[in-house]
C-alpha cells in the first residue's frame, strides 16, 4: 500500500516538473522570438547636439571676369583650318583659332607689288621733273644772257646808224620776250612735275593703306589668347545646321564670337533662389559645395552677393519664374574647377545648440501625425513627436523624445 502511494506521488511530481520545464522553455522561446523581432528592426540613438539648419540649392560655376574672342569683323570667307580643343589651359599668345589665309596672302602680295610700282613711279616722276626743270633753268639763263647782250648792243645806238639802232631795240625786245616765256615755261613745267609727283604719291598712300589693311587682316586671321586661362568654346549658328561648337573645316561669319577666356581667379558659384528662400539668406552665411565632377572632396565658402531685384529664369520651362541670383565665393581653389560645372550647395541659415535630433527616416506619418517607434525592452512603443525643423536628412525634435532613447529606422508595425 505504501509502495503504491509512493509511486503515485512520484508520478505526480514528475508531471509537475515536466509542466514547469515546458512552461520555462515556452517563456524563453517567446522572449527570444520577441527579442529577435525587435533586433531585426534597425535602430538609432536619439542625439543631443548642435542642429545645423541648411537650405539646399543647385549652383553653377561662373567667372566674374571673362574675355570674349571673336572672328575678325572685316574679312571675307572665314574657314577654320585649326582650332584649340575645348577646356584646355592656354597661355597668353597661344593660338586659339587659325583661319585660312590664302586669299588674304594673295591680296597682300598684290598690294605690295603695287606699292613697289608706285615707289618706282614716284622716282620716275621726280627724275623727269628734275630734268625738265634743269633744262628750263638753262633756257632761262640763256634768255636772260641774251637780254643783257641785246641791252648792251642797244646802248650803242648813238654811235650806230638809225637803222642799226632800231634793229638793236627790236632785238632787245625779242630777247626780253623770250626770257619771259622761259620763266613761264619753268613755272609751268615745275607745276606739272609737282602735280605728277603728287598724283604718284597719292597712289602710293592708297597702296600703303591697302598693304597695312591686308597685313592687319592677315594678323586677324590668327586668334590668340589675350591672357592666361581655360578655353571655353561657344556655340555658333551655322546655316542649315543650327547651333554647335565650331570645328576645323567649318566657316564662320565675320564678328562671330568663338570662345570665352574666363579669369580663373574670379570663379564663383551662381545660384537661382526663390523669393520664399531669399528672406532667409544673408551676406556672409557659410556654404558647403559638392561638385558633381569632383566627388572626392567638398568645398566651403560664403555668400558674397545677393541680387536686390528678381529676374526672369528661363531655365525652368514655362511658365517662367522670377527669382534672385546669389553668388558664392569659395574658400579653396582647385585647378579642376571649370566654368559651367554644377554643384549641390548647402547654405547654413541657422544653428540651434542643445537640440534633440534624429534621422529623417526615423519619423513616420500615422493618421496625419508624426510618430517615432521607441524601443522599450523587447518591444517598440509608438510615440507621437513634434518636428521643429528639418535640414537635409536630419530632424530637430521639439517634443516627444529624450536623448539616449533608441528609435526604429523602419516601421516595426509593418513587419507584424
Amino acid at each position: 500500500m505504501n509502495r503504491l502511494f509512493h509511486a503515485a506521488k512520484l508520478r505526480k511530481h514528475r508531471r509537475v516538473t515536466a509542466i514547469l520545464v515546458v512552461g520555462a522553455i515556452a517563456v524563453m522561446l517567446g522572449a527570444w522570438a520577441m527579442s529577435r523581432g525587435a533586433v531585426s528592426v534597425p535602430t538609432t540613438v536619439v542625439e543631443r547636439g548642435e542642429f545645423t539648419d541648411a537650405l539646399p540649392f543647385r549652383g553653377e560655376v561662373q567667372a566674374g571676369k571673362s574675355v570674349t574672342i571673336s572672328a575678325p569683323s572685316q574679312a571675307g570667307d572665314l574657314q577654320i583650318i585649326k582650332i584649340a580643343p575645348e577646356g584646355i589651359a592656354v597661355k597668353k599668345g597661344d593660338v586659339i583659332v587659325q583661319f585660312d589665309a590664302t586669299k588674304t596672302e594673295q591680296d597682300l602680295a598684290q598690294y605690295q607689288s603695287a606699292l613697289k610700282s608706285s615707289d618706282a613711279e614716284i622716282a620716275k616722276a621726280k627724275a623727269q621733273a628734275r630734268l625738265k626743270e634743269e633744262g628750263d633753268r638753262t633756257a632761262l639763263m640763256k634768255a636772260r644772257f641774251d637780254v643783257e647782250s641785246a641791252r648792251l648792243d642797244a646802248s650803242k645806238q648813238e654811235i650806230l646808224s638809225e637803222i642799226e639802232g632800231a634793229e638793236k631795240k627790236l632785238a632787245l625786245a625779242d630777247a626780253e620776250q623770250k626770257a619771259v616765256q622761259a620763266e613761264k615755261q619753268l613755272k609751268s613745267d615745275h607745276d606739272d612735275g609737282a602735280a605728277k609727283i603728287a598724283d604718284a604719291e597719292q597712289k602710293r598712300k592708297q597702296n600703303v593703306y591697302n598693304v597695312q589693311l591686308a597685313e592687319r587682316s592677315l594678323a586677324a586671321l590668327t586668334l590668340r589668347a589675350p591672357s592666361d586661362g581655360v578655353l571655353d568654346l561657344l556655340q555658333v549658328w551655322h546655316r542649315g545646321a543650327g547651333m554647335s561648337i565650331p570645328k576645323t573645316g567649318e566657316s564662320l561669319w565675320p564678328g562671330a564670337p568663338v570662345a570665352n577666356l574666363p579669369d580663373l581667379s574670379t570663379l564663383r558659384l551662381s545660384m537661382r533662389v526663390d523669393e520664399s528662400e531669399r528672406g532667409r539668406l544673408q551676406l556672409g552665411q557659410k556654404v558647403t559645395a559638392h561638385f558633381d565632377a569632383l566627388p572626392d572632396r567638398d568645398f566651403s565658402g560664403q555668400i558674397k552677393q545677393i541680387s536686390t531685384t528678381a529676374s526672369m529664369d528661363f531655365s525652368g520651362g514655362w511658365p517662367f519664374l522670377r527669382n534672385f541670383t546669389v553668388e558664392v565665393a569659395l574658400d579653396q581653389t582647385d585647378a579642376r574647377i571649370r566654368p559651367g560645372m554644377s554643384a549641390n550647395v548647402r547654405v547654413t541659415v541657422d544653428r540651434v545648440r542643445d537640440a534633440i535630433m534624429i534621422p529623417a527616416q526615423a519619423s513616420f506619418q500615422k493618421s496625419g501625425r508624426s510618430v517615432a517607434y521607441v524601443l522599450q525592452g523587447t518591444k517598440f512603443e509608438e510615440r507621437a513627436i513634434e518636428i521643429g525643423r528639418r535640414s537635409g536628412d536630419r530632424l530637430l525634435v521639439a517634443k516627444g523624445l529624450q536623448p539616449g532613447e533608441k528609435v526604429a529606422l523602419q516601421d516595426p508595425s509593418a513587419k507584424e
